[in-house]
């Protein structure tokens, strides 16, 4: 006989898959409405609720604490113990917690209006895809998915269920956006036919004297699971691992797995305004033109991927070329001169925003129309090389607004109908996607032929395969039904 626990949780999923089989036959709209705004929200305030509380999910945390704009009205982390979600307990310590975040919203989802979800790539899909079918507002940190397939049915759920959703790539909302669009609208940039991105620092996954991360022949040997952490909720429509703790609080970045290497953990940092901006949307073809360290596990040692975007109307063709690895450095100008750095960037996972061996902060050159510019990530600006031509053109540069708001309020506004979200779904799912097929690229090694029309890897039946990612554990394919 079933304890009253598990009779417990077996009712709990018998409600959510009955709840969930409603929302796919008759759609969320007809049971919340199209746009589900303030459910209690004291003083004009959002009712948020925080899934992810360590680690990223707390420096979100605390910046939507700053706006003054919240309710928080609940927490949700896997392993409520750990010592990395303390600070956000204490921050918020009356707020409801929970474990699960199905179990969240089967019990406060009437007091909810829109959801931060902090949590490790891999399981943005169905917090996101459950929180916009119930018609929550969706802030979710980068990469949106973790596969081709995921991004695509989030950006439909964003359509479909007509919530705002962000993604946080913060750096969106503040000085390079607004350079780069009124450069873009001026002319300033125009014709770009080549860009140059790169991330050098130091990485998880990277070999040290005391561990060959590339030689790895197998997945982590089973370690006993904490008994603070819930670990089947933790692994989301992940494949079945065993626990180990090489693969949590961060660690999880370099697996292909559960992670999106520096790609994309960066790349929506670094290239995401010129993406936008130029309307490079789908590449037609992504090659692995160096792989170093190769691991059918790991990410690689260093790559260079070259990204190619096909021409826009009247707009060339663009050749994006990444680089990542400590030692696989770019080709740049002679004249460069100083990185440009944000100095509110956030430190990567592991490490910091500059390399310790003085090696440039990550950053990128962008080829135009009689024109070079240097650039950093987030929101550090563009500037033009040489400097003479800058002094140059200086009377014809456009006055560039400044930011009206930052990623996070804008977001808060974007769900009163204020405002509309800078990196909504429809402008960062294309971006992810585009990097979904560079990781692809980095798990076969080779040159991928990609057709936009159809969304399919026309030359390698295993690297088209990889779009749809792993096939979701039983009881979590349901998530995929929701657009």
């Amino acid at each position: 006989m079933k304890s009253n626990h598990l009779q417990k949780l077996s009712v709990a999923q018998m409600h959510r898959r009955a709840f969930l089989k409603g929302v796919l036959a008759t759609g969320a709209a007809s049971l919340f409405g199209p746009h589900l705004l303030m459910s209690a929200g004291a003083n004009n305030k959002v009712n948020l609720a925080c899934i992810g509380i360590g680690n990223r999910g707390a420096e979100d945390i605390a910046m939507f604490h700053k706006t003054g704009m919240v309710n928080f009205v609940a927490l949700c982390d896997t392993d409520m113990g750990a010592t990395h979600t303390q600070k956000t307990l204490k921050l918020i310590p009356d707020a409801p917690r929970f474990q699960d975040f199905r179990k969240m919203f089967d019990k406060m989802g009437k007091d909810i209006d829109a959801v931060c979800i902090g949590t490790p790539d891999f399981s943005h899909f169905p917090i996101a895809m459950l929180a916009m079918s119930l018609g929550k507002h969706v802030y979710c940190e980068k990469p949106m998915g973790h596969s081709f397939r995921q991004i695509e049915l989030m950006m439909a759920a964003e359509k479909k269920y007509k919530v705002a959703a962000q993604m946080g790539n913060q750096g969106h909302s503040e000085a390079n956006y607004f350079q780069f669009k009124a450069w873009t609208e001026a002319g300033i940039i125009k014709n770009v036919t080549k860009i140059t991105a790169y991330m050098n620092n130091s990485r998880r996954w990277h070999d040290t004297p005391k561990f060959a991360f590339s030689k790895l022949t197998d997945y982590l040997p089973q370690e006993p699971v904490p008994a603070s952490l819930d670990w089947d909720t933790w692994l989301a429509t992940a494949q079945q691992h065993a626990y180990n703790k090489g693969y949590v609080n961060g660690e999880w970045r370099s697996w292909f797995d559960f992670g999106n290497g520096a790609l994309g953990d960066w790349g929506a940092h670094i290239f995401d305004t010129a993406h936008e901006f130029l309307q490079l949307g789908l590449p037609t073809e992504v090659e692995a033109v160096k792989l170093d360290g190769y691991s059918p596990f790991i990410f690689p040692q260093a790559s260079t991927l070259a990204f190619r975007f096909p021409a826009r109307g009247a707009k060339p063709p663009v050749e994006l070329t990444w680089y990542d690895g400590q030692e696989n450095l770019p080709p740049l100008p002679d004249n460069i001169g100083d990185a440009v750095l944000d100095p509110n960037i956030p430190p990567p996972s592991k490490g910091s925003a500059v390399p310790a061996d003085k090696k440039r902060p990550p950053g990128k050159v962008i080829y135009g129309d009689g024109l070079t510019f240097k650039g950093g990530s987030h929101a550090a600006t563009l500037e033009i090389l040489p400097s003479e031509k800058a002094k140059d053109i200086a009377s014809r540069l456009p006055v560039v607004p400044k930011s009206p708001a930052n990623h996070y309020v804008n977001f808060l506004r974007a769900c009163k109908g204020e405002e509309k979200c800078h990196s909504n779904f429809a402008v960062a799912g294309p971006l992810c996607q585009a990097m979904a097929i560079g990781i692809i690229a980095q798990r076969v090694n080779a040159k991928l032929t990609f057709d936009p029309a159809t969304k399919q890897i026309t030359n390698h039946k295993v690297a088209n395969a990889l779009l749809a990612g792993v096939p979701p554990r039983k009881d979590w394919e349901q998530y995929y039904k929701l657009a």
